[in-house]
């Protein structure tokens, strides 16, 4: 970045007073919330997330720095919950993906279950009619447990818990049943994701790295080496 275009040290400072303030209102907030899910701590949080990123970015281009600290964008919350408070009814929103690594294990399989239910071979000639196969036999729990013996690798999954007044009319949703999710309407998420996996490995080679290079520098690390000889 040229300095021309860079931010002047009063547009830094100004940043960093409205962090401030931020976190003073969201400390307010908070004090005096009216329950787990009061709307006036979401506005909070989100606007002392907004200034914590303005004030990174300044300060970055101004002086090639960073803050310590690291507060999730908006977009990356749920909203407060604004479903029914006694609810009648709930909705189960699972996604799973899979990577389909071993194909012919996957085939192989299929073609077992043909042969137990003397069903017709041509289904498990193709990768889609052996997951058909697949599906139609066992639970989606059960493969999600066994993927890969079925020659499968996980990917990612999310599971969203929905609440509602009432349960839908039977065939309402079958077309499109995962559109028109209410964000409020979500009790609880659960994500699987491998890049939390990642982040951990991260760290743990991190430390793995420091560990060696201490041992690298120690001087108990070559244990062949002797002793000098004073006399000599």
């Amino acid at each position: 970045m040229s300095d021309a275009a860079q931010p002047t040290a009063a547009e830094v400072r100004a940043a960093a007073e409205a962090v401030k303030t931020a976190l003073d209102r969201h400390l307010a907030a908070v004090e005096s919330r009216s329950g787990d899910d009061d709307p006036a701590v979401y506005e909070a949080f989100n606007q002392l997330a907004a200034a914590a990123e303005t004030y990174d970015e300044l300060l970055y281009d101004r002086y090639d720095e960073v803050t310590p600290f690291e507060i999730p964008g908006a977009e990356e919350a749920l909203p407060p919950y604004g479903g029914p408070e006694e609810p009648n009814a709930l909705s189960v929103l699972i996604r799973r993906d899979y990577a389909v690594v071993e194909p012919q294990r996957l085939l192989a399989h299929a073609q077992r279950i043909e042969e137990a239910d003397d069903e017709s071979p041509e289904a498990s000639n193709t990768v889609h009619g052996a997951l058909g196969l697949l599906f139609g036999e066992y639970e989606p729990d059960e493969i999600a447990s066994r993927h890969k013996e079925f020659g499968l690798e996980e990917g990612d999954s999310t599971l969203w818990v929905t609440a509602s007044d009432e349960i839908p009319d039977p065939g309402e949703w079958l077309e499109a049943p995962f559109e028109q999710v209410d964000p409020e309407a979500v009790v609880c998420r659960f994500d699987v994701s491998a890049v939390f996996d990642d982040d951990a490995d991260d760290d743990a080679d991190d430390e793995e790295d420091d560990d060696d290079l201490e041992s690298a520098l120690s001087p108990d690390a070559d244990e062949d080496l002797e002793p000098l000889d004073a006399d000599r």
